[in-house]
């Protein structure tokens, strides 16, 4: 489980700060830029992969997301990278709703990376 709390200590912020830049600069995204779209292609699938390396874990419980994280990343950046040129999500109510989940997702896993469990000091549970 430790583990799983290091790297959602990593992937949860990290979305965060995604997910509200991407709601303030969506219109950026209006000028598809291949070059550009692939790159991020290339880094969401190394980063995507370096998760599922790190952390393959098919629970029930919480640590689940941490796993669906590097899968959808390794996905994301394959069809970045394979289909660069593809139209980007437009602005409108869906992409919102889309930003607004995976930002829900970002704040519950850094919740969960964060937060104590079962009391003690943190240095109790290094």
């Amino acid at each position: 489980m430790t583990n799983s709390r290091k790297i959602a200590g990593l992937i949860g912020p990290s979305i965060i700060a995604l997910t509200a830049s991407e709601w303030l600069n969506l219109h950026i995204w209006a000028i598809n830029m291949p070059t550009i779209t692939y790159l991020n292609g290339i880094l969401l699938f190394i980063a995507g992969l370096s998760i599922v390396r790190a952390h393959n874990y098919w629970t029930t419980s919480w640590p689940v997301l941490v796993t669906l994280t590097g899968w959808f990343a390794i996905l994301g950046g394959l069809y970045r990278m394979f289909f660069p040129e593809a139209q980007q999500l437009a602005e409108n109510i869906s992409t919102y709703v889309f930003i607004i989940f995976l930002g829900v997702i970002g704040i519950f896993m850094t919740f969960k990376a964060y937060s104590r469990e079962g009391g003690g000091t943190t240095a109790d549970k290094k």
